[in-house]
C-alpha cells in the first residue's frame, strides 16, 4: 500500500535525480546588455545557478512585445522574483516596467498572484545599480534625494501583490568603480541568490559604496 503521507512533487524529483522547478525568477531588463560592465555578469551568473529561471526580456521579446500567458506561468512558479537593471532616468529600463503593467494587472495580481506552492508569501528583490555615486543621491546632491525613493514604485507594487520586499542590493558609481569591486559585488550578489534559491550558501556579508 503506498504510504498515507507521501513526500511532495519536488522532493520525489530530487530523489530520483529529476530536473526540480526553478524557485526564483530573475527579470533581467538591459536595453543594451553587449555594453553592459555589471548587469550582463550578474544575468550571466544567476543563469548558472540550480533553481534560478533567467528571464532575459530585451532578448526574449526585441519587438517589446511581452507573451503575457508566459510570464504568468514563469512567475506563478517561482517563489522569489528579482528585479535585475541598471537605473535609467530615475527607473528601470521601459520594457521591465512593461512587464509589471502586461503581467501583474490588477485582476490577476488580486485572484492568483497569491500563495506559492509551498503556501508562503513570495519574495521580492531588487538588484540595481547606476552610474552615479552615493553622495549624489542626498539633499543638496545632483539628484536631490536617495536612490530608495525613485525605487519606491518596485516596493510597493510587491506589497500590493503580496510578496515581502527583500532588502535592495545597490551598486553606486558603476562606471568608475575598479575590477576588484565588480568582482566582488557579482560575488554577493551570486552568494545571495544561491541562498534565495535553495543552496547550502552563507549569507555575504559587507556592502560596497556604503551600501
Amino acid at each position: 500500500m503506498p504510504p498515507s503521507n507521501p513526500p511532495p512533487a519536488a522532493a520525489i524529483a530530487v530523489l530520483e535525480g529529476a530536473a526540480v522547478e526553478p524557485t526564483v525568477l530573475v527579470l533581467y531588463a538591459h536595453p543594451n546588455p553587449r555594453i553592459s560592465r555589471i548587469n550582463r555578469r550578474l544575468a550571466d551568473a544567476a543563469s548558472g545557478i540550480d533553481g534560478v529561471d533567467l528571464d532575459d526580456l530585451y532578448e526574449t521579446y526585441p519587438d517589446l512585445d511581452i507573451d503575457v500567458v508566459r510570464e504568468r506561468a514563469r512567475a506563478a512558479r517561482a517563489e522569489v522574483l528579482v528585479l535585475l537593471f541598471p537605473v535609467h532616468w530615475y527607473g528601470a529600463p521601459a520594457l521591465l516596467k512593461e512587464w509589471f503593467d502586461a503581467v501583474l494587472y490588477d485582476a490577476w495580481q488580486r485572484e492568483r498572484f497569491k500563495p506559492t506552492a509551498s503556501g508562503a508569501a513570495r519574495r521580492c528583490w531588487l538588484v540595481a545599480s547606476c552610474g552615479s555615486a552615493a553622495t549624489d543621491f542626498a539633499p543638496g546632491g545632483r539628484h536631490r534625494r536617495p536612490l530608495r525613493d525613485y525605487l519606491a514604485p518596485f516596493e510597493q507594487a510587491a506589497h500590493v501583490c503580496g510578496m515581502r520586499w527583500l532588502e535592495p542590493l545597490l551598486l553606486y558609481a558603476a562606471h568608475d568603480i575598479d575590477n576588484a569591486a565588480v568582482d566582488a559585488h557579482v560575488a554577493q550578489f551570486t552568494a545571495q541568490l544561491r541562498q534565495l534559491a535553495g543552496a547550502a550558501m552563507p549569507t555575504a556579508t559587507g556592502a560596497i559604496d556604503g551600501i
